[in-house]
């Protein structure tokens, strides 16, 4: 049987009020007689009631975590490792973390997640691009809100961004420092903030080393960026410029699809053309050849936006944008560029 806190007040000799006082760190409670309920809580192997400690501190112990069915249903876990990492953190701080998924096209007449009907969350973390009219409706509720891969355009909740423009920087500099200069760039939803923030690194690294921008080798028209656009954008960018060498795509999911164009159409990689994505997702690993790319640390990002969210709600004070750094990761799908086929 489990031990109860009745239990605990006669093995500390207090009264069960006193435990309760304890547990709930209340400053009335004298060091040596906090010390000495903590031993006995300790001995006895209790563990007090998450709903009982709510009730007293009148908070719900939920945060909520949102994302797209877009993002969840990918076969590409990104926000799934974020979610793990915000899972992760919760555990520590004694939060739950309830997942709700909305749909892309969201609209005002949709209802909203159960658990911000029920009030069933003290604040919620949103990961990735979601409407407009999904962030206006919780920020009209005051429910304390934190973003994790989305930039809001105003300082109303925190920021838990990826440091794209510099993992843009660094994928082209990297295919640039092999050799190549005929670059090219596969993108989609290219207004979303962290897809044009690699876009813009991209952009740079090229007037960084005097190579003039293109826009010809650039295609950023699909509206999601998973492997079948990546696939359709490399036909449609290399069936127009037959003197491309390599190309960086804004994700893996597009760069896997881009391989997979190339090697259906006789090319290899990456004797006939180099590669390179972002994320750094598990699959990377599988491919033939291994991608390179930039490392995201996803549970990281989860895990910060828990530690962001949870300081908020003790503070109320917002904090600044939280830049969370990338990596370049080397592998074999990028090399000095070789003789193409046409």
């Amino acid at each position: 049987m489990n031990p109860t806190i009745k239990d605990v007040a006669k093995h500390a000799g207090v009264s069960t009020a006193t435990v309760s006082l304890v547990i709930h760190d209340n400053s009335r409670i004298s060091p040596e007689t906090k010390r000495k309920v903590l031993k006995s809580i300790k001995t006895l192997h209790y563990l007090p009631s998450k709903s009982a400690r709510d009730l007293v501190t009148q908070r719900a112990g939920n945060i909520g975590f949102i994302i797209t069915d877009d993002h969840f249903l990918r076969t590409e876990p990104f926000y799934t490792r974020i979610f793990l990492g915000a899972e992760f953190e919760a555990r520590d701080g004694d939060y739950y973390v309830l997942l709700a998924t909305v749909e892309s096209n969201f609209n005002e007449e949709d209802q909203l997640p159960r658990f911000i009907q029920e009030r069933n969350v003290d604040g919620i973390i949103i990961a990735g691009k979601v409407p407009q009219n999904l962030i206006d409706r919780i920020l009209e509720l005051k429910i304390p809100l934190a973003f994790v891969d989305y930039e809001t355009t105003n300082n109303c909740c925190p920021n838990i961004l990826i440091d794209n423009i510099q993992g843009g920087i660094l994928a082209t500099s990297h295919l640039i420092g092999l050799g190549h200069k005929q670059i090219g760039f596969v993108g989609a939803d290219i207004q979303h903030p962290s897809l044009l923030k690699r876009f813009t690194g991209y952009k740079q690294a090229l007037e960084n080393a005097k190579i003039g921008f293109n826009d010809k080798f650039v295609e950023t028209g699909s509206l999601y960026p998973d492997r079948q656009n990546g696939y359709d954008a490399a036909k449609k960018l290399i069936e127009k410029n037959k003197n491309l060498t390599s190309i960086f795509a804004c994700n893996d999911a597009m760069a896997i699809g881009v391989m997979h164009y190339l090697k259906d159409n006789g090319f290899k990689i990456p004797d006939d053309f180099s590669i390179i994505g972002f994320d750094d997702v598990e699959s990377d690993l599988l491919l033939d050849p291994p991608l390179s790319t930039i490392r995201v640390p996803k549970i990281e990002l989860g895990a910060e936006s828990i530690r962001i969210i949870t300081s908020y709600l003790k503070t109320k004070t917002i904090p600044k944008k939280i830049l969370v750094p990338v990596e370049l990761i080397i592998r074999q799908s990028t090399s000095a560029p070789g003789s193409k086929r046409i």
